[in-house]
């Protein structure tokens, strides 16, 4: 990290000290999960949740919300009091073109499903003067079971460098990119809400885009120099079956073990001009995965990243956005290739979003979305649901979505949220074909999606 000539060593002191901190939270939090919300920062703010959300609802942040997050979720009104406790409902209606072979969960049907998706818990907000939370515990309603859901526990240090103000901070958290304040990574990208009971962008995804999710802890350090260059580099470790358990995950899907470390990196330019922002940057994940953690053996995954976003926000009634992102990963299979999980040792794949967004007076939105993936083919690791051993996934994204209450004369600000959204997903292919991509009839068209959700947060 970059260090200032004024006052190094008071600094370098302090970011052992938080360090130590953000480190034993970790282990509270993993005896007893605790949660995160954005009412809790408007609460803690004083602000309505239009002023760091675009259209009054997360997870797209403004200018303001991006400062906010990269210091350290500690901003307040300075009046004591406030509780950094929230709460969010998600409940939906999911209807396919054509109904799945088998019901998608033990507690569901075939289709046609009307269900609670999600009920978390949110511990968010400022711990101290150089300490925040955002965690969430959620229960998830389509499984029936309670976990630790995402974590971002920060420490942030404001100085000044080359006399231009400055953060330098600290994120311990559990899944690579969420930590980042562009939310244009995976883990926040459109769709912010989806069905958890249909098919999503296909069944190939990079290892950025939730591979280690919930599955690994990891501390990086970030900077961000004079309110527009962002860098951040760090690292993860696996959780051990015992701890994943303890967290409510179960290891029924624990990935392994990450043999040799993994490094997660980001480079960002941001600019705020009132009326307008912008940001653009890079991003990657090198990591190696042992399967099996009783078998020797592991697979490298080396993926990299480039993202844009732009805002028009001029006096907040006509609000437009746009987001892109475009993923390429490596792929070293060894392990894979050894136990006959995949024919080819090197393969690639290739992830692209692009959406679009307007919101009239932070209440009636429209957001429009593409998305493809494809990579190189393999048969045995593409093999049943696939086809040609292809990962080739690519369709659109609609939505419509109105937000009543978010703004500060809102009813009951900011203690009542809401959301309502109807969204059609339609496939033009997937997993590698437009027709009978599983062999049994099934085309593309089948998958398109109709789903109405309810999202609230108090």
């Amino acid at each position: 990290m970059t260090t200032h000539s004024c006052g190094q060593r008071p600094f370098l002191s302090s970011l052992r000290g938080a360090g130590a901190a953000l480190l034993a939270a970790f282990g509270l939090l993993a005896a007893a999960p605790a949660a995160h919300a954005v009412p809790s920062f408007a609460r803690q703010t004083g602000a309505e949740c239009s002023a760091c959300h675009v259209g009054g609802y997360g997870p797209q942040l403004t200018p303001y919300g991006i400062k906010f997050k990269l210091g350290g979720y500690t901003d307040s009104d300075g009046k004591g009091g406030k509780v950094p406790l929230s709460a969010m409902l998600i409940g939906s209606v999911t209807h396919t073109a054509k109904a799945q072979a088998e019901a998608p969960t033990a507690y569901t049907k075939d289709n046609n499903n009307v269900t609670l998706d999600e009920a978390s818990l949110f511990f968010a907000g400022r711990l101290s003067d150089k300490l925040g939370a955002f965690v969430q515990a959620t229960y998830d309603g389509n499984e029936r079971n309670t976990s630790l859901d995402q974590m971002d526990l920060r420490f942030a240090h404001s100085t000044e460098l080359a006399g231009k103000e400055t953060i330098f901070g600290l994120s311990l958290n559990n899944n690579p990119g969420v930590q980042d304040p562009f939310n244009t990574m995976p883990v926040w990208g459109f769709p912010y809400s989806a069905s958890p009971l249909a098919f999503g962008q296909g069944g190939a995804a990079s290892m950025i885009n939730g591979g280690l999710e919930q599955r690994v802890a990891g501390l990086s350090a970030y900077t961000f120099w004079n309110n527009s260059l962002y860098a951040e580099v760090g690292t993860y470790r696996s959780l051990s079956p015992a701890m994943q358990t303890k967290l409510g995950l179960g290891t029924a899907d624990d990935m392994g073990r990450l043999s040799k470390g993994s490094t997660y990196w980001r480079l960002a330019y941001f600019r705020d001009l009132k009326s307008q922002a912008f940001s653009a940057g890079l991003f990657g994940l090198n990591t190696a995965i042992q399967p099996d953690r009783s078998t020797p053996g592991s697979n490298r995954y080396d993926d990299v990243g480039v993202d844009a976003s732009y805002q028009f926000l001029g006096t907040r009634k006509h609000v437009a956005t746009l987001n892109t992102s475009y993923i390429h990963e490596n792929q070293t299979r060894d392990q894979l290739v050894g136990a006959g999980g995949a024919e080819h040792r090197k393969g690639q794949l290739n992830e692209f979003k692009l959406n679009a967004s307007y919101t009239y007076n932070q209440t009636w939105g429209f957001t429009a979305g593409r998305f493809a993936s494809n990579g190189s083919s393999d048969s045995l690791l593409y093999g049943d649901g696939f086809a040609n051993g292809s990962p080739n996934t690519s369709g659109y994204i609609l939505q419509a979505d109105w937000t009543p209450w978010g703004k500060e004369d809102s009813w009951a600000a900011p203690w009542a949220n809401l959301r309502l959204g109807l969204q059609y997903t339609l496939y033009d292919k997937y997993n590698g074909a437009k027709s009978n991509y599983d062999g049994s009839g099934r085309d593309a068209k089948d998958n398109d999606t109709l789903y109405f959700f309810v999202w609230t947060s108090f």
